[in-house]
């Protein structure tokens, strides 16, 4: 071995090793954050990073990590943070940082824009089915191929309520762990009161439902260390917060597992119009009241147009050139290719 290998094997070693000698585990994590266009993720993510940038517009899917020691002179747990741009146009990069090989560790947070409540559900559902659709189907194979892990995922999901929790059999807990963030509640505070009391009970219902964490936060300092502490538990195995926060005047914080039906209430309607709905499960019937109160947007209105290469910001001087050069000689062999179509002469039948 050189010097140099010899350097890398002992500091190995040193970050590896307790004080007792022994071997320290390593916590890594990995977490998807989605949402609304615009809704504020890249600024929750580099607040949970204690990250002073400027939040710049995510483009398609980006990546970043943190590493934090759990004490001193210990190895440092990796979180990997990945980012999904354009709301619910890139749906297909979802399977990209979701694999079998980090289904154990994965975790996913839905940033949802309290601002603009007729885009809520279509955002929110598009999103969830078809992040859940690809881990099921990760899932599927992980029963053919290492059915002890499928088991422990579908497992560890379930126990996200007690066993002697009165909804237990009525919950459909996420596949994988998830926190829902509802952003811009400065705005959302200014909403007439029974707009928000909609909105809240809503959100109450579909991450109870999910078995999902719930916050409401904003540019706020207090707000945004509320949905720090919830990312940090996932990321870093941080302690969970047993604190809850349900009255809907105020900025909702309500851990997985610390709600309940009988709390969140009826969906928002009265009994004559919630008669005239037909609905075929609790999620639906929800759905039919929210989407009453708020029209939804089309997928089509929530499809992100614009074309990132004619975005200034990426602007790299050697690629552009080399770009508009590749353009050019295309538009000569399609004029090329087009005369000669022209010219053949064609056998008549």
């Amino acid at each position: 071995d050189t010097l140099w290998d010899l350097a890398i094997a002992e500091v190995e070693k040193r970050e590896n090793d307790d004080d007792d000698g022994k071997r320290l585990e390593v916590w890594e994590k990995s977490i998807l954050f989605m949402g609304n266009k615009n809704g504020g993720k890249t600024t929750i993510i580099l607040r949970c990073l204690e990250r002073e940038e400027i939040p710049k517009p995510t483009l398609a899917l980006e990546y970043t990590f943190g590493r934090r020691a759990r004490r001193h002179n210990t190895p440092k747990d990796i979180a990997h943070f990945w980012e999904l741009g354009g709301g619910t146009s890139l749906l297909e990069l979802i399977r990209i940082p979701i694999t079998s090989s980090n289904i154990m560790s994965f975790a996913v947070v839905l940033v949802l824009d309290l601002s603009k409540p007729n885009e809520l559900w279509t955002t929110m559902e598009k999103l969830l089915q078809v992040t859940r659709s690809h881990v099921n189907k990760i899932l599927t194979k992980l029963e053919k191929t290492n059915p002890k892990v499928a088991t422990e995922i579908k497992q560890r999901m379930r126990n996200s309520l007690q066993r002697d929790h009165p909804d237990y059999e009525l919950v459909d807990p996420f596949p994988i762990p998830l926190v829902i963030i509802g952003s811009k509640y400065d705005v959302f505070h200014e909403f007439d009161s029974e707009m928000r009391k909609i909105i809240s009970k809503t959100l109450r219902f579909v991450s109870h439902y999910y078995g999902a964490s719930l916050v409401f936060t904003s540019k706020s300092e207090a707000l945004l260390l509320k949905a720090r502490a919830l990312i940090n538990h996932l990321a870093f195995g941080y302690d969970k917060s047993k604190s809850v926060s349900v009255d809907h005047s105020k900025p909702l914080f309500i851990p997985a597992g610390l709600d309940s039906m009988s709390q969140i209430g009826l969906p928002p309607a009265s009994d004559s119009d919630i008669g005239k709905m037909r609905a075929n499960t609790p999620m639906e019937l929800w759905k039919k009241v929210f989407e009453k109160a708020f029209p939804p947007k089309s997928l089509c209105d929530l499809q992100d147009t614009k074309d990132p290469a004619q975005d200034l910001q990426y602007t790299e001087y050697e690629v552009d050139v080399m770009r508009a050069q590749k353009n050019q000689e295309l538009e000569h062999y399609k004029k090329n290719a087009s005369r000669s179509w022209k010219e053949m002469d064609f056998d008549p039948d």
